[in-house]
């Protein structure tokens, strides 16, 4: 909206254009979606409170946690509404990837909502049943990769690319296309999810993560600097830059209300939608294995689940880990709720800047 009311204010006023500038508006995105979310954040919360919308704690977990159990949840409607309003006053809404990418956020979300909603509202502990949960998201993903392949102009909008090697490329169909893709965006948005135990825990990887990617998009939307540096040219691609800033700007804003001791937590209706908003510019800007290595924490978080429940049946009771998702093992080996937190933010750091590095070393 603000990008068309710049440009036409361009055509007498050159200043104007240079709101034209994708780097611009995506700094400028994650700054106004900071600001909506310092804002709106405390209404919300006292909205969420007033509604009783509080945590349930498990009562086998750490025992530290038992004091968070009222804290209101549902937090992460706050970042949905950060980014969509941001993305829609600062993005091109001509383009169609920016759509693509807030029609699976926001649907993700809503799955998440009526999830959070049944389990601290109508007390039922399962919420959304898992066979509904993963029947909608999964629908939800595969009609997004369905577009995006099918639609896709030159083969390189669906080649597999693998990071530092300069000309190592899998071409794919659209079957194997959508495929990839449904498992990216399904698989991110209930890692995230998953890795959602601690205050700050998941936000701050999550607004890592999602910077890079900003970079990533800029990159694949730019003909010379995608020449450059050996990644493929994806046209219009760089407009998720700002969609990216957006998210950033609202993680941020929601981690001042979520960091350690939390106000507020960002339940399924945030985890899911956020992890399924990076799964899905990692598709488009072609970026499935980098998004793999730099959300390495949420790959170790899904895979400790995976295999403790597995390693359960198999053995019939016995244990990996003392508890899964991983964080929680490391609150129980002794280390506090901050160390693990603080620590792998550190981790997450250091995963995302090897995966930047994939843009030059090749």
């Amino acid at each position: 909206m603000l990008l068309e009311l710049a440009l036409w204010l361009g055509q007498d006023i050159r200043t104007f254009n240079v709101f034209g500038y994708i780097t611009l508006r995506t700094m400028l995105a994650a700054l106004t979606a900071l600001v909506i979310s310092f804002i709106f954040g405390p209404g919300v919360i006292r909205w969420l409170a007033a509604k009783k919308i509080g945590q349930a704690v498990r009562d086998d977990g750490p025992k530290s946690h038992l004091t968070k159990a009222g804290t209101p949840t549902m937090g992460g409607v706050l970042v949905l509404i950060s980014i969509g309003v941001t993305t829609l006053l600062w993005s091109d809404l001509k383009n169609r990837y920016v759509w693509v990418v807030l029609a699976v956020t926001l649907g993700f979300g809503i799955v998440g909502w009526v999830d959070d909603w049944r389990k601290v509202v109508y007390k039922d502990p399962k919420g959304l049943a898992s066979r509904w949960k993963y029947l909608w998201t999964s629908l939800i993903a595969a009609a997004a990769v369905a577009y995006l392949g099918l639609t896709a102009t030159t083969p390189a909008q669906t080649w597999l690319i693998v990071p530092f090697f300069k000309s190592v490329v899998i071409p794919m169909s659209v079957l194997e296309f959508v495929v990839l893709g449904y498992f990216v965006i399904n698989g991110t948005s209930h890692a995230v999810n998953l890795t959602d135990g601690l205050d700050g825990l998941a936000i701050m990887p999550t607004v890592m993560v999602s910077s890079a990617l900003a970079i990533f998009s800029y990159v694949a939307g730019h003909a010379v600097f995608s020449r450059y540096l050996g990644v493929p040219y994806i046209p219009g691609a760089g407009e998720l830059a700002v969609f990216c800033g957006a998210l950033c700007g609202a993680g941020l804003g929601f981690l001042w209300f979520n960091v350690y001791p939390a106000d507020v937590f960002m339940g399924d209706v945030g985890a899911l939608a956020l992890g399924a908003a990076m799964g899905t510019v990692a598709i488009i800007v072609r970026q499935e294995v980098v998004l793999f290595i730099m959300g390495g924490l949420f790959v170790a978080e899904a895979l400790s689940v995976m295999v403790q429940v597995g390693y359960f049946r198999y053995t019939g009771g016995k244990r990996i880990f003392r508890m899964a998702p991983l964080h929680h093992h490391y609150e129980l080996s002794g280390w506090k709720e901050t160390q693990v937190v603080v620590r792998f933010w550190i981790i997450t750091l250091m995963l995302v800047l090897f995966g930047l590095s994939s843009l030059k070393l090749r």
